[in-house]
């Protein structure tokens, strides 16, 4: 695992794919103007961390295309290092999602992704980008659901990672339009001799165990007895719980008026890894992380409205607060 020269080791890597992303105001069927931003499960988490103060390194692959430069130009300016980012020379065209809201703060999301440059993922993309000193690998199963060599680069560097004491962080993120359950409960399963910190929702914990019918407390201890540390349950509206081998925490969500779902579990993840970073507790951590989660539902956009590190006690001033 090497470091370009003159570059600290990040204290986050992330990698996976991003595309650029069509943001309707209204059903896509009927037209209308589209706004055009990035949005990726990992990224998404990187500009969250960078934003918060830390050192975030992201890999993947993007089309020599127009969106690639927006994608890398995005991941720049958010102070998230691309280095280790590869521009596909072979054609294949950076992937697109198209996004429209239905009912109230429900959302559609459409994906083109097929044969992207993302899809190529391959291990020798995100190897190199790991260093001496990272302190974080933060993988999703989205990737590994992109295709074979994809789910390969996720399982070779969470051994890696695993193996150089770098702690291996899994947020299931389930995608149903990108493959089945059982798709994906294959692929998942053996990340877990790697993964040190496993998060996911209410119903996604199923698709990591080899029994997916059983009740979640049995489901927790499971996972804790193959070695995952901690077991992070988000429970949307409801907030989350970690559990670990001593102990059990639970946290409420932050009370705000939602606006848009979309990237909340990716701004919960960046606010507890931004936590676990700052060598929080548990409870610490939680808080963090259901604060940044609520950033991110009381504003438009997968990452655009994450806090900085400053603005983190915004959410305690009084409602209607100007701050001058």
């Amino acid at each position: 695992m090497t470091t370009p020269a003159g570059q600290n080791a990040p204290e986050v890597v992330t990698f996976g794919e991003t595309m650029g992303a069509l943001r309707a105001r209204g059903p896509l069927k009927l037209g209308g103007d589209l706004g055009l931003s990035v949005a990726g499960a990992e990224s998404n988490v990187a500009i969250g961390l960078a934003r918060l103060g830390h050192q975030v390194r992201w890999a993947g692959r993007v089309g020599a295309d127009e969106l690639g430069d927006l994608v890398l130009r995005t991941l720049r300016a958010e102070g998230v290092d691309t280095s280790h980012a590869a521009v596909d020379d072979t054609g294949r065209p950076t992937g697109l999602l198209l996004t429209e809201p239905r009912l109230g703060t429900l959302t559609r999301v459409s994906y083109y992704r097929s044969g992207s440059a993302g899809s190529a993922l391959a291990p020798a993309d995100v190897l190199p980008a790991l260093a001496p000193g990272t302190r974080i690998l933060h993988l999703t199963g989205i990737t590994p659901a992109l295709s074979a060599t994809a789910a390969g680069a996720a399982l070779a560097a969470a051994t890696a990672a695993h193996e150089a004491g770098t702690t291996v962080c899994l947020d299931v993120n389930y995608r149903s339009r990108l493959w089945s359950g059982e798709r994906a409960r294959t692929a998942l399963r053996p990340l877990l001799a790697h993964t040190d910190l496993l998060i996911a929702s209410e119903d996604e914990l199923p698709l990591v165990l080899e029994h997916p019918d059983v009740p979640e407390p049995e489901a927790v201890r499971t996972l804790l007895a193959t070695g995952v540390a901690e077991v992070v349950v988000k429970r949307g509206a409801r907030g989350a719980s970690v559990f670990t081998a001593d102990a059990t925490t639970d946290r409420a969500a932050r009370k705000v008026n939602a606006v848009d779902l979309v990237g909340a579990g990716d701004a919960f993840v960046a606010g507890y890894l931004s936590g676990l970073l700052l060598d929080a507790d548990v409870p610490a951590r939680l808080y963090r992380a259901v604060t940044t989660a609520a950033f991110a539902v009381a504003t438009r956009g997968d990452w655009e409205g994450l806090p900085s590190r400053h603005e983190l006690t915004l959410l305690d001033e009084p409602d209607g607060t100007t701050v001058r």
